[in-house]
């Protein structure tokens, strides 16, 4: 029997795919042995059972980043992990660990190595975390969702873009959308309150929402719904002020949700947040959207063109993630500064004006994209393992 052990959580970033590749590999090969080690505060702790594997949890030891009390402690808390690490693996009998970053990801590689155990690790992001930088040097096939991630691979380690291991419903679309677009617009539409026959701008900012982006887009609203319908999702606790911004600029009128039963009463549609984001997805013709790795791997597979408006913190990483796509033509990038309703009128009208400039820019992005990361890894992973057997 395979035996493999996923390593990976914290966020729906390292969740998602782990759970993506997971699925392949049972699709592949039913009779697989798949377990996961996370941790128990983590997204993991309540998606990996939801989606029907175990779940072995280990404790958050990140990597101490200045002189304090940590990292007088990290040692002894880095070696209580990895003996914990150590009895899982041999209780798992894992031929194969799989680690898609997240802290509790750098133990697993650490002991597997030690173990004489193959690591294969998938990266999601343009700039690799340090868990995966860690592990690369071990391992055996690195996968990622783009080129350039700063990892250095060990002599004899395979590294290649594959791509982001999509969600279920991403996935499902992406089929879909190539063999019967109308018919899934439509149906989508249907399910939304929208009228497919007119183009829609979809704005996210994510399940918090993105300030920046509700003042910008909301401010431009009159403009927008001269050319488009809107899809509005604030976040949590945002959407109060962007119908306010709305009914200033368009009108009460012009507001509307996203209940079928209400279609056509207003075309600037607005909710906090939608479980279904897929459905949006399948009646967008422009997304505008912060830069995160898997909004921007999921807009690619759908070949949907997009404004990328790079969340400003960090060292830029969401910046990195969205410019290989910019560079392929596939969107376009603004600054958090700049994105403005006034930027909105100058650029964004005249893009929904040309709709022959939204299609290249689709089908740029869509030749961007790939679609099949999921099974692609989960092929990598069950060869390695049979193997070993």
């Amino acid at each position: 029997m395979t035996n493999i052990v996923l390593a990976g959580g914290g966020t729906a970033g390292h969740v998602n795919p782990l759970l993506s590749v997971a699925d392949a590999i049972r699709r592949i090969e039913p009779d697989a042995g798949l377990s996961v080690i996370g941790t128990a505060v983590g997204l993991e702790h309540d998606l990996v059972p939801q989606a029907g594997y175990e779940l072995d949890t280990v404790e958050k030891v990140p990597f101490p980043r200045r002189p304090n009390k940590d990292a007088l402690t990290f040692p002894w808390r880095w070696s209580r992990e990895k003996r914990k690490v150590r009895a899982i693996l041999e209780h798992r009998q894992a031929q194969v660990v799989v680690g898609f970053g997240g802290y509790a990801s750098a133990p697993v590689y650490s002991v597997a190595h030690a173990m004489g155990i193959p690591v294969i690790i998938h990266e999601q992001n343009a700039r690799a975390g340090m868990a995966n930088k860690l592990g690369a040097k071990w391992a055996s096939f690195i996968g990622t969702a783009y080129e350039n991630t700063g990892l250095k691979p060990g002599k004899g380690t395979t590294i290649e873009r594959v791509g982001l291991p999509l969600r279920p419903a991403i996935a499902q679309l992406a089929a879909r959308i190539r063999t019967d677009y109308p018919a899934v617009r439509a149906q989508a539409a249907a399910q939304l309150g929208i009228d497919p026959g007119r183009p829609v701008v979809v704005v996210t900012g994510g399940s918090l929402g993105a300030l920046s982006l509700n003042t910008a887009v909301a401010g431009a609203a009159a403009d927008l719904l001269k050319r488009a319908q809107v899809i509005h999702l604030t976040g949590k606790g945002k959407i109060a002020q962007v119908e306010a911004d709305v009914t200033a600029k368009a009108g009460a009128d012009a507001l509307n949700d996203l209940d079928p039963a209400h279609a056509g009463q207003g075309d600037y549609h607005v909710a906090q947040y939608l479980e279904r984001i897929d459905l949006a997805f399948a009646c967008a013709d422009l997304v505008i959207c912060r830069a995160g790795a898997g909004t921007v791997c999921e807009l690619t597979a759908l070949g949907l063109p997009a404004i990328y408006v790079p969340l400003p913190i960090g060292n830029g990483e969401q910046r990195f993630n969205a410019q290989p796509v910019v560079d392929a033509d596939g969107g376009m990038m603004v600054n958090d500064s700049d994105f403005t309703a006034a930027w909105v009128h100058d650029h964004i009208a005249g893009l929904l004006d040309d709709p022959q400039r939204l299609h290249e820019l689709g089908d740029h992005a869509w030749q961007y994209g790939i679609r099949d990361a999921a099974d692609i890894m989960a092929r990598h992973i069950l060869s390695l393992a049979a193997a070993r057997r």
